[in-house]
């Protein structure tokens, strides 16, 4: 590819579209998080003013439940001196970045982020135009690379600093280009292989990268005199071991703790987490995670070795308690394992950080089961984050589902719930156990549009049981965690309500396939359901009571506008919240 050919989707009218699109949320979730406080100027139409007073941004918009701004895009005119300019994403947050609050220091990095999300944008518009109704039709990844927002809530949410073009259009998953993985031999001395119950490290490398594909691993060791009996194979992504590996461990690839192998032969597709690949060639072997050191979202993407070391008997502990509970198994409710785990540790970067520095997670990656071998007669699989895609007519995903299920809107929405949200109560009240349950973390068994069951995945890192007093194994300990009271049922109020079934209400509404009484009504009766059926849990639904009047708006750009490379500290996750008074909560009338 030339240098021309690498940026020949950066045109101006999709550059202008991008930008519409890109101001568009953030007046929708910036007012949604009273970051901004639009006025009204008749039926419908606001206009949101520059710190200075002097630029205006007018549009239209719907309000909706939960404090949600359903803005029209094509409505937005910004407004300076009397003379009307293009909106221009950059410029507005330049002009309104005292009421983000974002600082000096932080502007430059976030609208890098910005740029870097528009430009994917653009990238996206170039893609041929498949219909929601098409898509329903598609396999896995294919639904998977069709994704256009990424994450529902978050402004700059393709920010993916690190990467240039040329690793854009090679990794990004929208771009669906096929990766073949850089492997590593890491010496024993340094490394760490733990795997799942059942699970044998020769065995396990066999079965993933074949046999001639380790034999001529091992020919790459013993040709340099080295025993292949003293090594792990580690799998690592291409752009962290040209960009990171190469030069920031540099002594230990010269003293040969660290030897390239050079690439795998599966060809594996970037899912929406980027660093995460599915094998395409065989889809049956295990998903594979990959440390990643790219800033996205507030975070660098990397992997803790440490944390590696307890992952699968973490997921071992929770698969358990799954397969013996009666109404996950009701439910159909499954996760997808991550069955073994390697990592690197650095003696000298580890001696010069702390616990939680990015120099400790540069190296390390797990293995994932793969849903497609648990699949049925005529099931198909789909990313729940694809609820909330709309194509580019305006149709979403969802609604061409429940078209295709023939279903009844309210019928279809209720096996979905009790497939997703039924499992996240039990887990909840039963166990004091929450999950990170986003649209990414979770796969939804479909089969002619209609929801069967629910895959939740990316387990160790993300789920935490809220009980200090909880009786767990010694190696499962690391995800007992204390939270306050008055904050335990944001892991529903805010992740599922706020973050997720604030926009799918607003689709299906917006469509006229699903008014937001009914979807709000059908939420509060599978709620009413499950708690029927626990009575012996009727003080815990008393003490975290899902139909009070309201709760505490938790917002997640402040977080980023605040701290773009860090927004959580990682020791205190529920203390690095940010509050902005409360929501109604649409629960509570029914």
């Amino acid at each position: 590819m030339t240098p021309v050919d690498a940026v020949t989707h950066l045109s101006p009218e999709r550059w202008e579209t991008a930008n519409r699109l890109l101001i568009r949320k953030a007046l929708a979730e910036f007012a949604h998080e009273r970051l901004i406080a639009p006025e009204e100027e008749g039926d419908d139409c606001y206009v949101v003013r520059s710190d200075d007073g002097l630029t205006s941004y007018r549009f239209r918009a719907v309000r909706r439940a939960l404090g949600h701004w359903q803005v029209d895009a094509g409505s937005i005119t910004r407004h300076r001196a009397g003379s009307e300019l293009s909106p221009s994403a950059l410029d507005f947050f330049i002009e309104l970045k005292e009421s983000l609050g974002l600082r000096d220091e932080i502007l430059p990095v976030y609208l890098e982020e910005i740029s870097s999300t528009l430009s994917s944008t653009c990238y996206k518009l170039t893609r041929p135009k498949v219909t929601s109704a098409e898509l329903t039709r598609s396999g896995f990844q294919a639904i998977e690379s069709g994704m256009t927002e990424g994450h529902p809530c978050f402004v700059a949410n393709n920010g993916r600093l690190g990467f240039g073009i040329h690793a854009y259009l090679s990794y990004a998953p929208e771009a669906a280009s096929p990766v073949r993985l850089v492997w590593l031999a890491a010496h024993r001395s340094r490394a760490a292989f733990t795997a799942g119950t059942g699970i044998e490290y020769e065995s396990f490398l066999r079965d993933e990268l074949g046999e001639e594909t380790l034999g001529r691993f091992d020919a790459t060791l013993t040709g340099q005199g080295l025993d292949p009996a003293d090594y792990l194979l580690i799998p690592v992504h291409p752009w962290q071991w040209r960009n990171k590996l190469a030069v920031t461990f540099a002594s230990e690839v010269a003293q040969r703790h660290l030897v390239c192998l050079g690439e795998g032969d599966d060809a594996y597709l970037a899912q929406q987490s980027i660093r995460t690949f599915f094998n395409s060639g065989n889809p049956h072997k295990h998903y594979v995670k990959t440390a990643l050191s790219v800033l996205n979202m507030g975070f660098m993407r990397g992997l803790s070795a440490a944390y590696m070391e307890a992952t699968p008997a973490i997921n071992d502990w929770l698969a358990r308690l799954i397969e013996n509970d009666p109404v996950f198994r009701s439910v159909g409710l499954s996760i997808i394992r991550e069955r073994a785990a390697v990592g690197y540790r650095h003696p000298e970067y580890e001696r010069a950080t702390d616990s939680h520095s990015p120099y400790r997670k540069m190296l390390a990656a797990l293995w994932r089961e793969s849903p497609v071998p648990s699949l049925r007669e005529g099931e198909s699989l789909a990313t729940m984050a694809s609820l909330l895609h709309v194509d580019h007519e305006g149709a979403s995903f969802a609604g061409a589902l429940i078209e295709r299920s023939g279903l009844a809107p309210v019928e279809w929405l209720r096996r979905y719930l009790r497939a997703y949200y039924t499992p996240l109560l039990h887990s909840f009240y039963a166990y004091d156990l929450v999950f990170m349950p986003h649209g990414e973390n979770v796969i939804l068994v479909l089969k002619d549009g209609a929801v069967q069951r629910a895959v939740y995945k990316d387990i160790a890192e993300e789920i935490a049981v809220m009980d200090p007093g909880a009786a767990l194994p010694p190696e499962v300990r690391r995800i007992r965690v204390e939270v306050p009271e008055d904050r335990k049922l944001l892991s529903i109020f805010t992740d599922v309500f706020d973050c997720f079934f604030r926009f799918l209400a607003a689709h299906l509404a917006d469509e006229g396939v699903l008014t937001e009484d009914d979807f709000w009504r059908t939420v509060a009766e599978v709620t009413r359901e499950y708690q029927k059926a626990r009575p012996e849990l009727a003080d815990k639904f008393r003490q975290y009571d899902l139909f009070a009047p309201e709760f505490a708006l938790s917002c997640l750009n402040r977080l980023q506008l605040r701290n773009n490379r860090q927004m959580v500290d990682l020791a205190d996750p529920s203390g690095a919240l940010q509050l902005a008074g409360y929501l109604e909560n649409p629960l509570a009338k029914w």
